[in-house]
């Protein structure tokens, strides 16, 4: 095996890594609600965002190919593969520490901000394909909002149609409808989250000349590999951040959970069927914390949403100098 092979073959192996920590990292983003209203049982919570994380990963492939061609273009990278690994490592980090705080930061914004940091050590700032890196971030900022507005509509008007209803029957309704949303929110999960270290892979097999460029077919390796270990970390779950998402912002009853997952889980299907990588940690919370402003705006813990909201704005900056520091580190070496 010559050295750039196995430069890949780390990077390969760092991103299914990445994919593993984004799937129990982010795991309490698709059944927090679900098992906060006792809808579903943790482990059948589990097993159904596993297999749903899984099929969501394998049918879309198009934010693959902007997380690895628009924050900067690989071939035009002279230390590609370093920068890659640098990042990967940098956003790995983070997860960890942001999970055993139990804050439901952003993986995207962990690895795209790692990204940045990485070009930005190796290239300087012409390495940033600004335009590109514009257009991510802006739908970063914007997907969060339109969760929370969305989130706040559809509590709005369920609230006033079921205000006359008694409470037992409401739950009971909705208990199930929350086996539905949850399964819709783990697939948009996949579809959007799992595609973040296919673009990571490709982005490396593009560097070291493997694939031509990042508009080709991605190899269905890299697509199993990345849903596998997606719904492989899935499976372990993050019960700190499920503690976090499903009991400190307010008291999520089932009409609530309903209607977080189903606004959440529409603004990342949107994001994805627009090859656009967004937070799903973002857009889960600020649905949850819409839900939670329409049912009653005292009920919402603001002091926990701000917590959490500065964990959102700090990742970027964080994961980017975290990032510079690590390539300089590995330039040593690699």
């Amino acid at each position: 095996m010559d050295y750039q092979t196995l430069l890949v073959v780390i990077i390969v192996l760092l991103a299914l890594g990445f994919d593993f920590i984004n799937g129990f990292h982010d795991t309490a983003n698709a059944i927090a609600t679900s098992v906060s209203t006792r809808a579903l049982t943790p482990r059948r919570a589990i097993i159904l965002a596993s297999a749903m994380n899984l099929l969501g990963a394998l049918m879309f492939t198009g934010v693959a190919k902007t997380i690895g061609k628009d924050i900067a273009n690989p071939l035009e990278l002279d230390h590609g593969l370093t920068v890659i690994i640098a990042a990967l490592i940098a956003a790995i980090l983070w997860n960890l520490i942001t999970w055993w705080l139990g804050l439901p930061s952003s993986s995207s914004h962990a690895i795209i901000g790692a990204l940045a940091g990485a070009v930005i050590a190796s290239e300087g700032f012409d390495g940033i394909n600004y335009a590109g890196f514009t257009k991510i971030v802006k739908w970063l900022i914007i997907s969060p909002i339109v969760a929370f507005i969305i989130g706040y509509i559809i509590m709005f008007i369920l609230k006033h149609i079921f205000a006359n209803s008694s409470p037992h029957r409401i739950n009971k309704v909705f208990r199930s409808g929350q086996v539905l949303t949850a399964a819709f929110q783990s697939f948009t999960h996949g579809t959007n989250d799992a595609q973040k270290a296919m673009g990571i892979i490709m982005m490396a097999l593009v560097a070291a000349d493997f694939e031509p460029s990042m508009d080709v077919d991605i190899p269905i390796w890299v697509k199993l590999g990345a849903a596998t270990a997606m719904a492989l970390g899935t499976s372990v779950g993050g019960w700190k951040i499920i503690k976090t998402m499903g009991t400190k912002i307010f008291k999520i009853e089932p009409i609530n959970g309903f209607a977080a997952d189903l606004s959440s889980a529409s603004v990342i299907l949107t994001a994805t069927l627009s090859n656009f990588p967004v937070s799903t940690t973002h857009a889960i919370t600020s649905s949850i914390l819409g839900v939670g402003s329409a049912k009653k705006f005292s009920s919402v813990k603001w002091s926990m949403a701000g917590r959490i909201v500065w964990t959102w704005v700090i990742t970027i900056p964080i994961a980017s100098v975290i990032s510079m520091l690590v390539y300089l580190l590995v330039s040593l070496f690699v």
